[in-house]
């Protein structure tokens, strides 16, 4: 039944599985609870630009993403703040113009783009051995990050004019905030790709909220979440010769719809007294 397990690049499947779900565990919990879904899937989308700036350059487009995905952060988020312009507007814009970005650049490279719907709709299955030490070291800064700054972004999630209050910069935390979910982004591109890693990012997150309102347990639980639920989408996308990615959705999905059911229901017989 587990045979499956002795090819290697099952085995960096599940690594990346993990580490992503690291990742996204932790980061997610202040996307959905500071309610930055949409500029945090602006991100996500402009980073494509960086997707087409690796492949022009001939390098690792993972190299590319990872400043290019920084660079969309720090500017969507100053925008946001002090742009006249509405905040959906111009994460609009920039959301667009890093796309169309990277299709210029794509366009440009001479020959064939390989693996570029990889960065797309993702495949945890090609994930190679050099992209989980790279995952590996962005978790760590994650992790390191959150650690150090735990009570500054738990208060600038919940009452940002408290944080102003208190002498904290308010403005550079959310920037660096932002910077840190992008890194979060770069983790998740080759595991679900560039247009269904915000998914991977909330829902986990979003379930774990129904369980607990404390931030650490949060963490814990959508890591638990994640981790399990992808393994799950990685066997089921094996067994049914189907995308990776997008079988981890459909069962994040699909668990999330069963649990928000069923707690319904629970709720419902509670206050009608059954």
């Amino acid at each position: 039944m587990f045979d499956f397990l002795q090819y290697n690049f099952i085995q960096n499947a599940l690594a990346a599985a993990v580490l992503a779900s690291i990742a996204c565990g932790i980061i997610g919990v202040y996307v959905v609870v500071k309610k930055i879904v949409f500029i945090s899937g602006g991100i996500a989308h402009a980073s494509f630009g960086g997707v087409g700036l690796g492949y022009y350059l001939g390098i690792n487009p993972m190299f590319g993403v990872l400043p290019f995905s920084l660079l969309s952060a720090l500017v969507m988020g100053t925008v946001s703040k002090k742009s006249k312009i509405p905040e959906d507007s111009a994460i609009g814009i920039l959301w667009s113009l890093g796309m169309a970005l990277g299709i210029i650049f794509v366009y440009l490279t001479p020959g064939y783009a390989p693996d570029l719907m990889t960065y797309l709709f993702g495949n945890i299955l090609t994930v190679p051995r050099f992209d989980l030490y790279f995952m590996l070291a962005l978790d760590i800064v994650i992790v390191g990050a959150v650690y150090l700054l735990y009570k500054e972004f738990l208060a600038l999630c919940f009452d940002e004019e408290f944080t102003t209050v208190q002498g904290f910069p308010t403005e550079k935390l959310y920037l660096f905030m932002l910077c840190i979910i992008a890194l979060t982004i770069v983790v998740l591109i080759k595991v679900v790709g560039i247009i269904l890693v915000i998914a991977l990012l909330t829902i986990p997150a979003s379930l774990s909220r129904k369980f607990t309102h404390n931030l650490k347990h949060m963490m814990l639980i959508s890591i638990a979440f994640g981790t399990v639920i992808s393994v799950t989408g990685i066997g089921l996308s094996y067994a049914l010769d189907v995308p990776s990615g997008a079988t981890i959705i459909l069962v994040l999905s699909l668990v999330y719809g069963l649990t928000a059911f069923g707690m319904g229901m629970l709720e419902n017989r509670r206050s009608s007294g059954v």
